[in-house]
């Protein structure tokens, strides 16, 4: 299908909305994409008539819960072309994924001296379970830093690996710099090695197609909330020999056989790792909002948004008072940038916001990150298909009236 910007706006209702007396325009999407009617309708549909737990009944709503749920799996894996949908893992969102793998698969393989290869640009999300290890097990974390422009050179990452990486752990797209990483080459280079590669692709799955299956990764964690879906939503994808690899750290529920006084059975994987009442709405509206991003089509957003991205840079760069951090050819819609003189990032957010202008503002949870810029804070306006080139006018005018009132 063609993509028509103001037809999908249409579909969020939210964006009809005044803030401040002003019209909404929302350049918070990297931190939580706004919802659609169908997964607005699909969740109180979920609630109001179908609701039921999962797995566990045989009257008509458990099972059409549970078969809603588990067509999730299958939807999850065709939008990341997973071999199977068995290779899907549901969990609350990109963060859970990524402790699951420090729990499930590092913590039982790694041992003191044992390292982990990151990027500077990686989430907190994609950094704080490695410090467990490191805290609680002896694990070295290595990193490697971005060049001026923001770019990770893929072969700095492979060069970085010792015989003593066990696993290599890095974002597809960054959350500040928008940077989008070759992680086809660095999973290439690892396994000539030997050495497994997650993926974050929180914020990359949302703006362009992701094919598991030809980056040949080992781990690939999205997260619902930014994928126009519900928060407490998420997957990762587990390439089968990994997910044998896998021990629970999770017990109860449905990832359980049967348990006696002095053993348990485990249910197969992907179920062995869902433990507990799972997000049954939240992943059935997940699976609605992955449908209607396939719908429209990942490439024609990604066109579209690329466009959105020039237009933005150029007007961006027009600014010679504003610093926008990243400068990558590679770089998506996402925006972080500073003011000169002495502007906090919070002072600049709030006046933005005044105007009807929504964006984040913080270190975005990549303290490492901001170091190695050597700033404090940044504030970013973070691009969706939805928002347009009048959005980028909106966002100039209000930066413009910040410069008049800060200079």
């Amino acid at each position: 299908m063609s993509f028509d910007v103001q037809k999908i706006r249409a579909d969020f209702p939210i964006l009809s909305r005044e803030v401040n007396g002003k019209p909404l325009i929302y350049l918070d999407s990297g931190a939580s994409a706004q919802k659609p009617q169908v997964v607005i309708d699909a969740i109180t549909r979920g609630y109001a008539e179908e609701y039921a737990n999962v797995h566990r009944g045989l009257h008509f709503l458990s099972n059409l819960a549970t078969d809603k749920y588990e067509a999730v799996r299958g939807t999850v894996a065709k939008f990341l072309n997973a071999p199977s949908e068995d290779d899907i893992i549901f969990n609350s969102g990109t963060t859970e994924g990524i402790n699951m793998v420090a729990y499930s698969w590092a913590m039982p393989r790694l041992k003191a001296g044992d390292e982990i290869v990151l990027s500077i640009m990686e989430h907190h999300a994609n950094i704080v379970p490695w410090h467990f290890l490191r805290e609680r097990q002896g694990v070295v974390i290595k990193w490697v830093d971005v060049d001026a422009d923001g770019d990770l050179d893929p072969q700095k990452v492979i060069d970085a690996i010792g015989p003593k990486t066990k696993l290599v752990a890095v974002t597809h797209m960054s959350n500040v710099l928008g940077t989008v990483v070759d992680v086809k080459a660095i999973t290439t280079g690892a396994h000539e090695k030997g050495v497994p590669v997650l993926i974050d692709g929180s914020q990359a799955a949302v703006h362009m197609p992701v094919d598991v299956a030809d980056i040949g990764c080992d781990f690939y964690a999205i997260t619902g909330h930014k994928l126009y879906g519900p928060s407490g939503s998420g997957a990762i994808y587990v390439a089968p020999d990994r997910m044998k690899e896998m021990q629970p750290f999770m017990g109860g529920g449905d990832m359980i056989r049967e348990v006696s006084r002095d053993a348990v059975t485990y249910n197969d994987p992907p179920m062995m790792f869902e433990a507990g009442t799972p997000g049954i709405v939240q992943t059935i509206g997940m699976g609605v909002a992955i449908e209607y991003m396939m719908s429209i089509g990942m490439d024609n957003i990604a066109a579209y948004e690329s466009e959105l991205c020039r237009y933005t840079r150029e007007r961006l760069d027009g600014l010679n008072w504003l610093n926008v951090q990243g400068k990558s050819v590679t770089k998506g819609a996402i925006f972080s940038f500073t003011l000169d003189g002495a502007a906090h990032a919070h002072d600049i957010s709030t006046v933005l916001d005044k105007k009807g202008v929504a964006v984040r503002a913080g270190t975005h949870c990549a303290m490492p990150l901001m170091e190695h810029m050597g700033v404090g804070a940044t504030c970013r306006a973070s691009f969706a298909m939805y928002n347009t080139k009048a959005d980028v006018d909106a966002l100039i005018d209000a930066l413009e009236l910040c410069h008049d009132l800060f200079a």
